[in-house]
């Protein structure tokens, strides 16, 4: 508390937002936000309709040295491992079923994880972007605390690890701007326009992050779970360009657009890291393995194939599980597409569907296509 109350970001007893109050809680009319998540067509569109094509991670993916010194394992939603310049580093990993503080209830898994955390082998530093459920697990922490890694989190998240086992040794707890090095990289806490809690009252007494992960030869940036602000200006002049960067597109609304950006602001705001300009690749991640917004599953992924493609912008398009190189060939498949009725482009009402009309049922994806 002495270093949270020391924080430029904290007054008033809460941590500020950068650019002014956000609205944490939904905005508008309940009943109309009612009416979204309880529309019968709707709901039918939250979900896939068969079996989501995992890639089942292999030993023999992850032990094989990256060949341009970086490589990206997207496992789902927003939990990825990050092979950069000879160490690994794993963002909000979540491997428990549910994204919830009960075992048998809340937002349950669309698919299931690409491989047990026992295979992913060693990891030499854990990021945590928020203390929510859907990015801090405390089975995944608890089964994690028993090995030798680093975590890195942001202020006042640490005291939920030292709960859970996680000795204070190897704890790295950052504000905004702040630094540290574990082997070869560099890891830096940067702004994020979001919010924190793990219950019913939220006290904004630990503090959200996205970061950049900077190592010899390779820099990446995981946005964590934001709104679309100025800042991401500041942090690609300050840590920029990026290799690859990791950038939320999933559980935006229109009932809650101060937090969660849309696939057209997540292109936006790689932009904005890029120096302006397109650069790089963007893996769009939370998105595809819980539902948690009112939008159709697939359109994250719709929406940001049309607004990347609209500013020339590469985007990656894995399979969750499947490993690939930003500097070598893209996953660029739309593998959601069989597996959801036409998604309406409600961001260009001009054009039609991007996707065909599927027979409902199981589908059977699991191979390489």
């Amino acid at each position: 508390m002495a270093r949270i109350r020391r924080s430029p970001h904290f007054a008033n007893g809460v941590f500020q937002n950068p650019g002014g109050p956000a609205r944490m809680r939904p905005s508008g009319s309940g009943r109309d936000m009612a009416k979204q998540f309880l529309d019968k067509d709707a709901r039918s569109r939250r979900a896939p309709r068969g079996t989501i094509p995992v890639h089942p991670t292999t030993l023999a993916d992850l032990t094989r040295p990256p060949a341009t010194g970086l490589r990206l394992t997207w496992t789902g939603h927003s939990s990825v491992l990050a092979e950069i310049d000879g160490q690994r580093v794993l963002f909000d990993p979540v491997w428990g079923e549910r994204c919830s503080p009960f075992p048998f209830a809340g937002p349950k898994r669309l698919h299931p994880v690409p491989l047990s955390l026992a295979a992913l082998g060693t990891v030499d530093v854990v990021v945590i972007s928020h203390d929510h459920y859907d990015h801090l697990d405390m089975p995944t922490i608890r089964e994690l605390a028993g090995t030798d890694t680093v975590f890195a989190v942001p202020l006042g998240v640490g005291a939920h690890l030292e709960r859970w086992g996680v000795s204070a040794d190897r704890l790295r707890e950052l504000d905004w701007q702040e630094s540290t090095r574990v082997g070869g990289l560099t890891l830096t806490a940067t702004p994020a326009r979001h919010f924190c809690g793990r219950g019913l009252r939220n006290t904004q007494h630990t503090l959200w992050a996205s970061w950049v992960v900077a190592g010899e030869r390779h820099r990446i940036y995981h946005s964590g779970d934001t709104g679309y602000f100025e800042g991401f200006r500041d942090i690609g002049g300050a840590h920029g360009p990026f290799d690859a960067t990791m950038i939320q597109v999933g559980a935006y609304s229109e009932f809650w657009p101060d937090i969660h950006m849309t696939p057209e602001e997540g292109v936006r705001s790689h932009l904005d890291l890029q120096g302006g300009k397109p650069g790089g690749v963007l893996l769009p991640i939370h998105w595809g393995t819980f539902n948690l917004a009112p939008h159709p599953w697939a359109e994250p992924g719709e929406w940001m194939a049309d607004a990347a493609e609209a500013v020339g912008q590469t985007v990656a398009f894995p399979r969750p599980g499947a490993p690939f190189e930003p500097g070598g060939e893209l996953p660029t498949e739309p593998w959601w597409r069989p597996l959801t009725r036409p998604v309406p482009r409600v961001w260009n009402t001009g054009a039609p569907p991007r996707n065909e009309e599927t027979p409902s049922g199981d589908l059977d994806l699991a191979g390489d296509r």
